[in-house]
């Protein structure tokens, strides 16, 4: 009996597969190249993979298109390498890679050879709208072609299996990678260099450019742009996650903006309120009055806000994603995935020794994030404490609490061994922490006395289903959600709140019953059913009678006075902290040039660059034993190859190799490194990250070069508490 022919895209699976695993053997950048070149090589060559060459792909028709300004077919894009982003805008992993795929276009851009398209293959009902698409692709700042492939057509012709997938064409249309989920961007960034050479010496790429056009029809004229969660803390006052605009608001009852804290651009910068930068912060909650967590979500970071003295720190985070579903480490040394919301409180220490009055048991701040890229509920203990069967937890750390990390609805009486699938949402009772446990589309609780983890309303008795989404009252399994993202509990009625984020609703949960039903809200200009966008936020007032909501994808927040369930527009007043100052950008400029160390070589004399940065640091710091060094080429010139693009600072050292392509022509030659340190003090821990950038200097007397064209530079920076420059 003749065996089944196998599937093409379990051929290329294994082929990518295995020429990953050949990859990570290999010793250095050299061998790793040659092991690319070698299976490019007898990938053109090879018979056996006659099944994945001749597959035919191309988009399908009459489909809605995104930046650009006419549909792109596979077939015009033929002399290009094309890498298609099979991806959901509301998958975590699918966030994860923008990163990498944004890296890999400032490197080779069309015209280089190399173009992406992100193929949108929707997973919920809402997210096969292409208004809410486009929301996305700015609230993300994709840049490169999006085709809404609203029923996944493509998706299943070529046979994908999971968001987000990368499949890799060749010049002529046929599939030569395929990568499965993330954290392949190094692997990527290098297998792209070499394929570009590797076609090019066969004369197979082009270098036509694309009909890119950024689409901005939905772009608002508001002071807010996406925002995300809101808090309030005992005083009133309020603080939202403005989380498009990378800053942090803090509002009265009236709407008067009373501070904002960080820029309009993004960025991972401790210090006063001006200085300070975030990226896309989306969860926050006050510690007491003057204290505020924020959720840093795209910089993997938690950080502080104290009002009284305008100052942010970060507690935890590197500013790079990390992967551990453990933790342990201290501050800023302990690497995070995607924080997306936080709830603070206090609790009693159970430290069980003797205390001659019970009573007065000093309560300690324990910090509760939804980390949503681990899947996971972890814990920031700023005075350390023990807690859940007695466990000890040191100050200043960070550590896994609640969730095994596997993507999963799965609720156990022992907190390590529940699974959580995206939780997006916190919001703590006395007795309760509730999530909004988005990708299950399900509201579930955990025990504050034990950590037990228990179902609510949503999601599936199967722990595995991910895909029990709907829009349904009801009780407990029977009640069907879509992709909620944020809960908030009514102390004067003691019930929850949730935004029922993809079905445009609010919803209200009676937590005795496990029951949910629709909050109908009437809108107060036309009196019709409100219309919400994405809600992504809630908060209640002192009394409990006003209801806020980020009203995201609508870029403004609503107010809904809870007797009559009529909602206005909330309006912020930014009369006393000007939103459009002219010390905002100052401030910007200011900071990026504190940021960024200038330097002119002679680029255009020499035809290979070596070059050496030495980072040497005062006397009082030293880099963080096992913490993260790294360096990452963020662009340079067309006309300069660089042999990797990104590594580790070793011994306080960077070595980089670039060589000229004689065929390239530059109008400017120009390469920025962005460094990212993490150094202690016999204090404390801190970050100093900064950028070096090499521009041609071609008006004054080169120094010499050696032996056909090369040129050795080292270049010393000092680092300093309070200072980074040349030495």
């Amino acid at each position: 009996m003749d065996a089944e022919p196998l599937d093409p895209i379990d051929i290329l699976a294994y082929t990518t597969e295995e020429l990953q695993a050949r990859f990570r053997r290999a010793k250095d950048s050299a061998e790793k190249g040659k092991v690319i070149a070698d299976f490019l090589t007898r990938w053109d060559a090879d018979e056996a993979l006659a099944p994945v060459k001749k597959m035919k792909i191309e988009f399908p028709a009459d489909l809605d298109w995104f930046n650009v300004s006419k549909p792109l077919t596979l077939k015009s894009l033929r002399g290009k390498l094309v890498v298609l982003d099979f991806f959901t805008y509301c998958c975590i992993n699918c966030m994860h890679i923008l990163p990498d795929l944004h890296a890999l276009e400032e490197l080779y851009p069309p015209e280089s050879g190399l173009v992406v398209v992100g193929v949108h293959s929707p997973k919920f009902e809402n997210e096969k709208d292409g208004a809410n698409i486009l929301s996305a692709a700015q609230r993300y700042n994709i840049t490169h072609p999006i085709v809404n492939d609203a029923h996944m057509t493509l998706w299943r012709a070529v046979g994908i299996r999971c968001w987000p997938s990368l499949l890799v064409l060749s010049p002529s249309g046929a599939p030569i990678l395929l990568l499965m989920g993330e954290g392949h961007g190094a692997f990527l960034q290098i297998f792209t260099e070499h394929a570009l050479r590797h076609y090019k010496a066969k004369e197979e790429i082009n270098d036509f450019s694309l009909p890119l056009k950024l689409t901005t029809d939905a772009l608002p004229a508001s002071n807010l742009h996406f925002p995300a969660k809101i808090a309030r803390n005992e005083g009133g006052q309020f603080a939202v996650a403005d989380a498009g605009n990378h800053r942090i608001l803090i509002f009265d009852s009236e709407g008067v903006v009373r501070q904002r804290i960080g820029g309009t651009s993004c960025g991972f910068v401790d210090g006063n309120f001006e200085t300070a930068r975030f990226n896309s912060p989306q969860g926050l909650d006050f510690l007491d009055d003057d204290v505020l967590i924020v959720a840093d979500t795209e910089n993997h970071a938690i950080r502080q806000i104290t009002l009284s003295t305008r100052q942010v720190e970060t507690l935890a985070g590197t500013g790079q994603q990390g992967h551990d579903r453990v933790g342990g480490r201290q501050g800023p040394l302990q690497s995070i995935s995607s924080p997306w919301d936080i709830a603070a409180f206090r609790t009693r220490d159970m430290d069980m020794s003797f205390h001659v009055d019970e009573r007065i048991v000093p309560e300690k701040a324990i910090i509760l994030v939804s980390m949503a890229g681990t899947h996971q509920i972890w814990g920031y203990f700023p005075e350390g404490i023990i807690w859940w069967k007695y466990r000890q937890l040191d100050p200043r750390t960070c550590v896994a609490i609640c969730g095994n990390g596997m993507e999963e609805n799965r609720n156990n009486s022992y907190p390590q061994n529940a699974a959580f699938a995206q939780p997006s949402g916190l919001a703590l009772t006395k007795n309760f922490l509730f999530i909004s446990d988005s990708e299950s589309s399900s509201i579930r609780k955990v025990s504050m006395v034990d950590g037990k983890v228990m179902p609510v309303v949503g999601g599936d008795r199967n722990p595995l289903n991910l895909f029990a989404f709907g829009d349904v009252d009801g009780k407990q399994y029977n009640a069907k959600l879509q992709h909620p993202l944020a809960v908030t509990y009514n102390s004067s009625t003691d019930k929850i709140y949730v935004s029922d984020t993809y079905n445009h609703k609010i919803k209200v949960i009676d937590t005795v019953a496990n029951s949910i039903e629709t909050v109908t809200i009437k809108d107060a200009t036309t009196g019709a059913p409100l219309q919400l966008n994405e809600p992504a936020g809630l908060c209640f007032d002192v009394s409990g009678e006003m209801l806020y909501i980020s009203d995201t994808n609508n870029h403004r927040i609503r107010l809904v006075d809870m007797k009559t369930l009529v909602a206005k527009n909330f309006m912020l007043n930014f009369n006393t902290v000007s939103a459009t100052s002219a010390a905002t950008t100052e401030t910007d400029s200011a900071l990026s040039n504190s940021l960024l160390l200038l330097k002119r070589l002679p680029l255009r004399a020499c035809a290979q660059l070596k070059l050496r940065v030495n980072l040497k640091l005062d006397s009082n710091l030293k880099f963080t034993d096992g913490a993260p060094q790294r360096w990452t080429l963020k662009s340079v010139t067309p006309a300069l190859q660089a042999t990797e693009t990104s590594g580790k600072v070793i011994d306080g050292a960077i070595s980089l190799d670039l060589m000229r392509d004689a065929s390239k022509l530059s109008p400017e030659e120009e390469l920025k490194i962005e460094i990212a340190l993490s150094l202690c003090d016999t204090k404390s821990c801190l970050m100093k990250r900064f950028a070096l950038v090499l521009k041609d200097n071609t008006t004054s007397k080169p120094p010499p070069t050696g032996k056909d064209g090369v040129l050795d530079e080292n270049i010393n920076i000092l680092v300093t508490q309070n200072e980074i420059a040349f030495k």
